[in-house]
């Protein structure tokens, strides 16, 4: 359907007042909206700051998808607060927001991250060349190291929500968690690194806290799977070390601290590629056996999703209009909602992704200079989605349609 002129939306908001103390509460606030398929979480906390309430407290820094300081628990799921639109909820219902789980609270929607960053020292998250190189040193783009690798894997921009997302954080004090051991992962996939076995050493343990459970790369804004990652470390150890055997002491790093050693790791190392073993490495989570050839766990199949009725999509203007499906991604399913550009002109119909092309900022349709903006880094685009000024490299992406019977579908996936 085509968006509503506006609405009203009850946000309730998490206050904590480190002053006050106790265990903190819910506070309701009433906004208008005019509309909500261009208005951010974001944009709505930042109005009810300038309009309601100077004693508000939340993050946030580039407002467009890249620092990871907007992170919150939205609605009970953990997104981030730039780049989740309010008509990513149904009409009508009471958008709630959190901190984000297994953090201690500063103020209101503020964590202390510092656990977080400390995990990522612990397990040795920077890199160290194995030698010293006069030239810089590639990895060719269709080698098997870059595809282990993956191109998601890197661009973690640790925003804490797999953190928070995953219940054995919660149980288990010190596990590395999501993010540190996809970290670990691109770094021991890496042939030019020099640690592989002290950070090899040290991230085995929290392999094995994980319980496949998917929620760390249901809620990755980036679309990073840290269960991948996990299993992939796994495996690593299965030939690791298959032939070595258990030494006296491990290995010292300097300025770091010892990590305890468990029995699961300890029997991996003493059995090695046993069949009991292996077969536990590749039937958790199902995923071990794909790791190595596709940076996703399973290929999604393409979808046709209904945008609207084509009789209530305005002739001569461009509409923005939202649709809804469920993709299913490998073991788990994931609920989309997304706008979808329409611009129709007597018969000719084109439908274009939202995204801008730049860094996925959404575009909005300015009807009085008819030109596609993007805000955030002056990107504009002519009506049909050519690039006119700024940064973005290419024209807007456009989505396949059909029309059945009145109705406008697009295929996604």
């Amino acid at each position: 359907m085509a968006q509503a002129s506006g609405s009203v939306r009850d946000i309730k908001i998490f206050r904590y007042d480190p002053h006050l103390g106790g265990s903190g509460d819910f506070q309701s606030y009433v906004l208008e909206i005019p509309d909500e398929s261009t208005t951010t979480i974001l944009d709505v906390l930042l109005r009810l700051l300038r309009e309601q309430d100077p004693t508000l407290a939340f993050r946030y820094a580039c407002r467009v998808n890249m620092c990871g300081s907007c992170g919150l628990v939205i609605n009970g799921k953990e997104r981030l607060a730039c780049k989740t639109n309010v008509s990513d909820f149904p009409p009508g219902r009471d958008i709630t927001l959190r901190p984000l789980n297994h953090f201690p609270v500063i103020k209101d929607l503020v964590v202390d991250l510092e656990p977080f960053f400390r995990k990522y020292e612990e397990t040795l998250s920077f890199y160290e060349p194995r030698e010293e190189f006069t030239e810089p040193l590639q990895i060719r783009p269709d080698s098997k190291e870059r595809r282990d690798i993956g191109r998601e894997a890197t661009e973690c921009i640790a925003c804490g929500c797999c953190v928070s997302s995953c219940t054995m954080v919660h149980y288990h004090e010190d596990y590395a968690g999501p993010a540190a051991l996809n970290r670990v992962f691109t770094l021991l996939a890496d042939s030019r690194d020099g640690l592989f076995a002290e950070r090899l050493e040290r991230a085995l343990a929290s392999c094995y806290h994980c319980r496949t459970e998917f929620n760390c790369t249901e809620v990755c804004p980036k679309g990073i799977s840290s269960t991948r990652a996990i299993k992939y470390i796994q495996r690593l150890a299965l030939t690791h070390f298959k032939d070595k055997p258990r030494p006296e002491q491990p290995k010292a790093v300097p300025d770091t601290p010892p990590v305890a050693s468990t029995d699961r790791r300890t029997f991996l190392r003493q059995v090695g590629v046993g069949l009991l073993g292996a077969a536990s490495i590749m039937v958790v989570g199902g995923v071990a056996a794909t790791t190595a050839v596709s940076p996703s766990l399973v290929k999604t199949s393409r979808l046709w999703v209904p945008v609207a009725p084509l009789s209530q999509i305005p002739v001569g203007d461009i509409a923005t209009l939202m649709m809804r499906y469920d993709l299913k991604n490998g073991l788990y399913t994931q609920e989309v909602a997304t706008p979808v550009l329409v611009s129709r002109t007597g018969s000719q119909i084109t439908c274009f992704n939202a995204s801008c092309t730049h860094l996925g900022c959404i575009v909005k349709w300015d009807s009085q200079w008819e030109r596609f903006r993007c805000a955030c880094h002056g990107g504009v685009f002519d009506r049909d989605g050519r690039v006119l000024a700024g940064p973005p490299p290419r024209p807007l992406d456009r989505y396949r349609f059909k029309v059945d019977s009145d109705l406008l579908l697009v295929e996604v996936g």
